[in-house]
């Protein structure tokens, strides 16, 4: 096993991303130093993680100043802004995605959330960008809200590449896989290559034990207070199961032979918010093949420090299944009222940071 433990989670099937692209790590080389050396292998942004970069950054401004005056309108000023640095980051990993042939390697770029409730609108965008980008290696994100769910079917029976984000519980999951089938199915209907689609699923985690938390302090009894902290680590495990299930059971089996990706589940939030939790809660309990890790450069150091790699994710599987069962008994509604709140908060939040973004550039 290697002496790196994020290079020991490769060994054990974890891809270990990057939930961050701002424009230092591709000025002063640290991008391709964590791919050389800790085996990074893939990058994931969002319209909070550009607003940031871009706020609290000198690397931008000379190119917004140019832009004001070259580009015709600020959603396309931010686009000139972060697509050369999507194209950088993707010809850093492409060399991964090359050795492992399209399994790995890829970089996210979050569609206009503005765009979230109108499919057409949805479509056309990712059509565009896609060519703009003009990367092999590039994931588009949809949301996995009603509407963003349909545009991801779509697009996957388009030939698409998508991370589908903001999802919450295990019926985002379902729903999630469900439409990737489908619209594979329709892929390869048409007689095209499965082998040019690939996807991922993103479970946010840290939100929804934040959340979870307060309604068990809420609650005061042992049994609720002795809860907290194991929601999302719970639920991350169940997901899995039903992965295992969907993509390696007999409803997918003709599809994997044809040469279909299985769609990863992705762990997403993965930064620790409690200051009593340990800093590496939402890694070091779910490390298992065929699923991805993105993390903060802050929870990326801490592994690289003192993270233990072991194959932990189909361990305690029924526990975690107790302890949803232990939570839905306290009156504790995670696949209702728990996500509709989360996601719509993530939309909220998406929404005002490119908003933001938006009068950066304008």
């Amino acid at each position: 096993m290697a002496s790196n433990p994020l290079q020991s989670l490769k060994a054990l099937g974890q891809s270990v991303w990057l939930d961050n692209l701002p424009r230092r790590l591709l000025i002063d080389g640290s991008l391709q130093r964590l791919i050389t050396e800790d085996g990074l292998s893939g990058i994931t942004s969002n319209p909070s993680i550009f607003q940031k970069a871009i706020s609290e950054s000198e690397h931008y401004q000379e190119d917004i100043l140019r832009l004001r005056n070259a580009a015709p309108d600020s959603e396309s000023r931010y686009e000139a802004l972060v697509v050369p640095d999507v194209q950088a980051a993707c010809d850093l990993l492409r060399p991964v995605f090359d050795a492992t042939h399209g399994d790995d390697g890829y970089v996210s770029l979050e569609l206009n959330p503005q765009l979230a409730h109108d499919l057409e609108s949805t479509l056309n965008a990712a059509e565009r960008l896609r060519r703009d980008v003009g990367r092999d290696n590039l994931l588009l994100k949809v949301p996995a809200t009603p509407t963003g769910i349909q545009a991801f079917e779509e697009l996957i029976a388009r030939g698409f590449k998508i991370n589908v984000t903001l999802m919450f519980s295990l019926h985002h999951v379902r729903d999630v896989f469900a439409a990737y089938v489908r619209g594979m199915r329709r892929w390869v209907g048409a007689r095209c290559d499965p082998r040019e689609v690939k996807a991922v699923a993103s479970l946010f985690l840290s939100r929804v034990d934040t959340l979870v938390d307060q309604q068990l302090s809420a609650i005061g009894s042992a049994e609720a207070l002795a809860l907290r902290g194991r929601t999302a680590v719970a639920t991350a495990k169940a997901a899995y199961q039903h992965f295992l299930h969907v993509f390696h059971g007999p409803d997918f089996a003709d599809l994997l032979i044809a040469g279909a990706r299985p769609q990863y589940l992705l762990w997403a939030s993965t930064g620790t918010k409690h200051p009593d939790y340990s800093d590496l809660l939402y890694v070091e309990p779910l490390i298992g093949p065929q699923t991805i890790n993105t993390m903060p450069e802050a929870t990326l150091a801490a592994f690289r420090d003192h993270g233990r790699a072991a194959p932990t994710l189909t361990e305690d599987v029924a526990e975690a299944e107790q302890t949803l069962a232990r939570l839905a008994a306290l009156g504790i509604d995670l696949e209702g009222s728990v996500a509709e709140q989360l996601q719509q908060e993530g939309m909220r939040l998406f929404e005002a940071s490119f908003a933001r973004l938006l009068e950066l550039v304008s």
